[in-house]
């Protein structure tokens, strides 16, 4: 009697311990030092989880992760979202992540924006809401009243950096952080009593910014680039920028503005239209905006490329001095053309 109570004992002991082994044991297959999984709303059962997780080698037994996941009441927890799975995670681990919800950040880093479809790929690409939906937001007015954005300054709503959220956050609560950020950005520093001194608003400030950040990469020619568009616009002419009539053609390669790109009817063409575009033609860097912000008081009424391609620019208050320096850069540029052509003959 008590040989066939042994066995069972003993078979009992061997299930226990290699469902113990299962359960607290490494059960991930892949090398990296972590792997992300999205459970989006597709994941509707126990099956299409598991069939999931197996493809991405973060389980090795289905069965004994659909059988602790129902103990731990798992499918009634569960939501839509990116999960971080470290090496050598056991399965309880691997349940306990996906039960307690214990969800990844996703960093939305942005840098230079130039228009909502940019914005909206970017969005659509990291979060649960596709580039089509977050397109048809941002193009609804309401639907950016609604979180307090104005439709024709969206960009200036939008500052340069890096935000976290999570994979399924609604759309309407990123685009509102994302609102909220600017808000608080205009309160620091002073920065929108400085905008008030300049005469301008800080959606003004914005738009000449995003003008700024598309003429140069210097910083030191950020603030004299900025009085040259304020001038003009106090002097009531056009501002002239050629970033705007890149925007208003929609091609951003283009690397010199000819005299037929300056036909194109468009409030952002800036040599046909006077005053400042209706928005601005990117999202302008923080670095870009404090340049504008504090830029100096000059007579400046142009500027161009200085002749030895440094990335600076001549600064001038009349255009017969303008005129110099333009024809210095023309003559050096179509002399650097020439020897390029040159090389390439040879």
């Amino acid at each position: 009697m008590k040989k066939p109570i042994l066995i069972i004992a003993s078979i009992c002991l061997v299930v226990f311990a290699s469902l113990a082994y299962f359960v607290f044991a490494p059960t991930t297959n892949f090398e990296e030092k972590s792997k992300t999984v999205i459970v989006d709303h597709s994941i509707t059962t126990t099956a299409a989880l598991e069939e999931l997780l197996s493809s991405k080698e973060i389980i090795s037994q289905g069965w004994v992760f659909s059988i602790l996941a129902n103990q731990l009441n798992v499918w009634h927890k569960l939501k839509p979202g990116k999960f971080e799975v470290k090496k050598h995670s056991s399965l309880l681990s691997i349940v306990r992540l996906l039960r307690n919800n214990n969800q990844s950040e996703v960093k939305l880093v942005i840098n230079k924006v130039r228009i909502s479809e940019d914005l909206a790929h970017l969005i659509g690409k990291n979060f649960s809401s596709d580039s089509a939906s977050v397109m048809h937001f941002l193009a609804s007015s309401d639907s950016l009243k609604s979180v307090g954005i104005d439709s024709a300054t969206l960009l200036c709503s939008i500052i340069p950096n890096t935000y976290s959220f999570y994979w399924a956050t609604p759309l309407s609560k990123i685009m509102s952080k994302l609102n909220e950020a600017s808000v608080d950005f205009w309160t620091k520093n002073s920065r929108t009593e400085k905008a008030t001194a300049f005469g301008f608003t800080p959606k003004e400030i914005c738009t000449i910014a995003s003008i700024v950040e598309e003429e140069t990469n210097m910083p030191s020619d950020k603030g004299n680039i900025a009085s040259v568009y304020m001038n003009r616009y106090k002097k009531g002419m056009n501002l002239g920028a050629d970033p705007t009539v890149k925007f208003a053609l929609k091609d951003f390669t283009l690397k010199r503005i000819l005299f037929q790109h300056l036909t194109v009817a468009s409030p952002y063409n800036t040599y046909k239209t006077k005053g400042l575009p209706p928005g601005p033609i990117c999202t302008p860097s923080i670095q870009t905006l404090d340049a504008v912000l504090n830029a100096p008081s000059t007579d400046y009424l142009f500027f161009v490329a200085k002749p030895d391609f440094s990335g600076y620019s001549n600064f001038s208050s009349n255009f017969s001095e303008h005129s110099k320096f333009a024809k210095q850069y023309q003559q050096a540029l179509n002399a650097y053309l020439l020897k390029k052509q040159t090389e390439h003959k040879n």
